[in-house]
């Protein structure tokens, strides 16, 4: 049920990108102007998960989770009705903080079920539902939306989300909520640990450098490659495959190699990406490095997910919540710059070349990570 609620929210948060050319004819907004909507889903998320983690501390997490996905289904119907792009904007705000209250619960409710040993597991489980969005969620939206117009796609997340409320009070244990909670500034003084905050500048890079790139992959995928805009929802399907792939392969390899992976994982996406800004004219080249990009370049994010959580120790919750905005600062900042770069000489290989650029910043912290580990076992041995 968890991954359901994920994959439902993944869908909304990527979507837009196949959908940016109907939306901005719609709303009389240029492409570039129709990508803030993703930029600020991405803010929504990173205001709202430690700020809703920590006002909803003590409620029963049932009880948060259903309260989260109602407010997700009022702001799909108000995307939906929607004429304004400034309301429309809002909507999707009031969507994001939602969703990163609902994404910060799951994570520290599958870690807790799972136990320690299996935490990445777990996590990779409720994040493929995120990815599962991108194989079936992403793709048959843009369809839909081509079809039916693209607030169809709105209409119907609106609804699924309010029957997942209905599956999740019937599914999801009651609990008594952190009654014993300790106040926001003991919670706070928990995460000093400095290898959470390296954690969180891995979530950060890694998925901006991902998340410009994709985006703005349809237009460069129609314009440059040369792909027809019916075909982009099915390259949509292989990033979502390799993503869903990726996840439960990394979430699996994590518990056991943490660090090996996150280090493999930056390098084969800054690799990729590369790859893709040299060879986007070339139409077979770049639909295989789109699928794997999604492999590579989220297959780290459950096991990220899981070191945070270990690294907070006393403040699950609210670090939980900190990788969640981590994210999607990632995806704000990196989209944004990437929608600069439409407008330059660079045109539609744009993103991919900024995604280059930040993804390459994630070796950065997972090395650091890889050599504290080390050193850390050499002492203890």
């Amino acid at each position: 049920m968890l991954a359901l609620g994920t994959f439902l929210m993944g869908t909304t948060e990527f979507v837009v990108a196949g959908l940016l050319p109907e939306i901005a004819g719609d709303l009389q907004v240029s492409v570039a102007r129709t990508g803030l909507m993703i930029t600020v889903f991405a803010v929504g998320m990173i205001v709202g998960a430690p700020l809703m983690a920590m006002l909803t501390l003590r409620l029963p997490k049932r009880l948060t989770l259903m309260l989260a996905l109602g407010v997700f289904a009022a702001g799909h119907v108000i995307v939906a009705l929607g004429s304004d792009f400034t309301l429309v904007l809002a909507a999707r705000f009031l969507t994001a903080i939602a969703t990163g209250a609902f994404w910060a619960v799951a994570n520290v409710a599958a870690a807790r079920a799972a136990g320690p040993a299996a935490s990445s597991r777990a996590l990779g489980l409720v994040g493929a539902g995120a990815m599962l969005a991108n194989v079936v969620g992403v793709p048959l939206g843009a369809f839909a939306g081509h079809l039916t117009g693209w607030r169809g796609p709105f209409w119907a997340l609106a609804a699924l989300s309010a029957a997942a409320i209905a599956l999740i009070a019937r599914t999801v244990p009651q609990d008594g909520g952190d009654q014993q909670a300790v106040s926001v500034r003991s919670e706070l003084t928990a995460l000093r640990s400095g290898r959470l905050w390296l954690v969180l500048a891995a979530c950060a890079t890694t998925t901006g450098g991902i998340l410009a790139a994709y985006s703005y992959i349809s237009p460069l995928l129609t314009d440059r490659s040369g792909i027809a805009s019916g075909i982009v929802p099915l390259v949509l399907v292989g990033f979502g495959l390799g993503a869903l792939a990726g996840s439960i392969v990394g979430g699996r390899l994590g518990d056991r190699r943490p660090h090996l992976v996150t280090v493999v994982a930056a390098a084969g996406a800054t690799l990729l990406l590369l790859a893709i800004s040299l060879l986007a004219g070339y139409a077979v080249p770049t639909i295989v490095l789109v699928a794997l990009l999604g492999f590579f370049g989220l297959g780290a994010n459950p096991v990220l997910m899981s070191l945070s959580v270990r690294f907070a120790r006393r403040a699950p919750v609210l670090a939980s919540a900190l990788t969640v905005s981590a994210f999607n600062l990632g995806t704000a900042v990196g989209s944004w710059i990437a929608g600069l770069t439409l407008d330059t000489s660079l045109g539609t290989t744009g993103p991919a070349a900024v995604g280059t650029a930040i993804a390459t910043l994630t070796l950065i912290p997972t090395t650091a990570l890889a050599l504290t580990h080390r050193r850390r076992a050499t002492a203890a041995f």
